[in-house]
């Protein structure tokens, strides 16, 4: 049994822009995958809403930062034969920090973490997946359209960044964009079409990494 850590956040926890609530489990990217990866993979979906890659978001009522969360993910699911690293969104807000640059920076460190990462278990260093975020568009919701001010641009250059990061560092590369779309009503997030589409459209590459 192959073990895949679906690392992210509410793009991965599965939050619903239209009910502000919760996707059904069914309609989650990770679910998506592990129906389109089929019996032989154990995905493991680890979403957080506001989760960032390593910068704190002192506004939360719970810790956000990527960079202390992942060691504790990465022991509590080992051994894992890959994992998937999906953040970026939240390091668009302007009280994060606002630059895609930044959160290339924060995806390598990540990356390391998972590279460095003292295991419970004896086990080979899992693959990893570096997943750039769908860039943000525009939203005439008043709340989200502040939270994310000038992310728009900022974060139609996550892919390039992330994809070079990707490839130096030896790791995986896709590009959400590729298939699936920011909902305009609030900019952020993904209806259940488009979530699923990112789970089904990820399940080739994750074959591949995986050696299927």
């Amino acid at each position: 049994m192959k073990t895949v850590l679906c690392f992210g956040d509410s793009l991965t926890w599965g939050y619903d822009a239209k009910s502000r609530a919760r996707h059904a489990l069914e309609d989650r990217w990770p679910s998506a995958l592990a129906a389109a990866l089929g019996e032989g993979v154990h995905v493991v979906a680890d979403g957080l809403n506001g989760r960032t890659t390593v910068f704190d978001d002192l506004t939360g009522d719970c810790d956000r930062n990527g960079g202390r969360l992942l060691p504790t993910a990465l022991h509590a699911n080992a051994p894992l034969d890959l994992v998937v690293l999906m953040l970026g969104s939240n390091d668009m807000k302007p009280m994060i920090h606002g630059s895609a640059h930044a959160a290339s920076k924060g995806m390598r460190r990540l990356v390391d973490l998972v590279r460095c990462h003292s295991w419970p278990v004896e086990q080979e260093p899992p693959q990893i997946l570096v997943v750039s975020p769908p860039a943000l568009v525009e939203t005439a919701d008043p709340d989200f359209a502040a939270m994310f001010e000038g992310a728009v641009r900022e974060s139609a250059m996550l892919a390039s960044f992330y994809a070079d990061l990707a490839d130096e560092m030896g790791a995986g590369f896709f590009d959400a964009g590729s298939v699936a779309q920011c909902t305009a009503i609030d900019g952020v997030h993904l209806d259940a079409t488009n979530t699923r589409n990112l789970g089904r459209g990820l399940a080739p590459v994750v074959r591949l990494l995986l050696g299927q």
